[in-house]
């Protein structure tokens, strides 16, 4: 074997060395980034996506938004595939009236809802002739407008056109907040009975106040509404434990004309006005 034949052997050893060292430092890099972003979902910020309308006129069907996973402290429900590690919550924080927040629903702990804590443990809340009380006060509420909305039922998955009237409500304690109502008759979420919010439980409201399926109905209490339907999956009673986070920005929003693969509808797509907006 001559001495350009060594050469050549030698370069190729070489190459296929600094190949390995390559697909190596691939490989260590995508496991360090999948591990950071592991880590931030699970103990920072969580994105999730609005994919109905029960909380018009604050979140809309294509929001996309950031929940702190810190802001309540960490259930078993803040981890992928929620592991039976332990029950309760691990650095417990306290949830406030008022905040928005998503959550395992209780009747199906796969699935994760979105609205407003509206009842605290030990809090009576109903809903007579359409206008919320809790703890015996009426909760004052003032009119601002109305609008026509375009949208999807939230049970049946048809569209409609609907005319809301638009109100500011303000809940004990000041915080105030949009909801939209179609009218104070709909027989099943304008008079329920009245409840009285356990221990460490939470009474959860869509603002969409006529077309949200939320701790007003229950397995014990789920009346046919207005469009004919019950709630498919009924919420009741929200045990602090089911708290993922709260909702705190949006990131991205859509307004759902282009589908995935139209690359040059996206840049009209995006609601660039709701970009980074904080959730109220």
């Amino acid at each position: 074997m001559n001495v350009a034949s060594n050469r050549d052997i030698a370069k190729a050893k070489k190459k296929k060395a600094k190949g390995q060292e390559s697909w190596l430092e691939t490989i260590k890099t995508v496991f360090w980034a999948v591990l950071i972003a592991l880590l931030v979902r699970t103990f920072a910020y969580e994105p999730f996506s609005i994919p109905s309308g029960s909380m018009l006129p604050g979140l809309l069907v294509g929001d996309y938004l950031f929940v702190s996973k810190f802001s309540y402290g960490y259930s078993r429900y803040s981890f992928p595939w929620s592991p039976k590690l332990f029950s309760g919550r691990m650095l417990e924080g306290k949830a406030e009236r008022g905040d928005v927040v998503v959550f395992r629903l209780p009747t199906d702990t796969k699935i994760d809802y979105i609205k407003r804590v509206i009842g605290l443990p030990g809090d009576t809340v109903q809903v007579k002739a359409g206008r919320l009380h809790i703890n015996g006060k009426i909760v004052e509420r003032r009119r601002v407008g109305q609008v026509v909305v375009y949208e999807r039922e939230e049970e049946s998955g048809r569209f409609r056109e609907t005319l809301y009237q638009v109100y500011v409500e303000t809940l004990p304690g000041g915080r105030q907040h949009r909801i939209y109502e179609r009218s104070d008759a709909d027989f099943g979420s304008d008079n329920t009975p009245e409840y009285v919010v356990p221990a460490g439980q939470y009474f959860m409201m869509g603002d969409n106040r006529d077309n949200s399926c939320d701790s007003r109905f229950s397995p014990a209490y789920n009346p046919v509404g207005p469009n004919g339907q019950r709630c498919s999956q009924v919420v009741g009673y929200v045990p602090f434990e089911n708290f993922v986070g709260r909702a705190e920005f949006l990131f991205f929003s859509t307004d759902g004309s282009a589908e995935l693969w139209e690359v040059w509808k996206w840049p009209f797509a995006i609601r660039y006005g709701r970009l980074l907006m904080g959730v109220r």
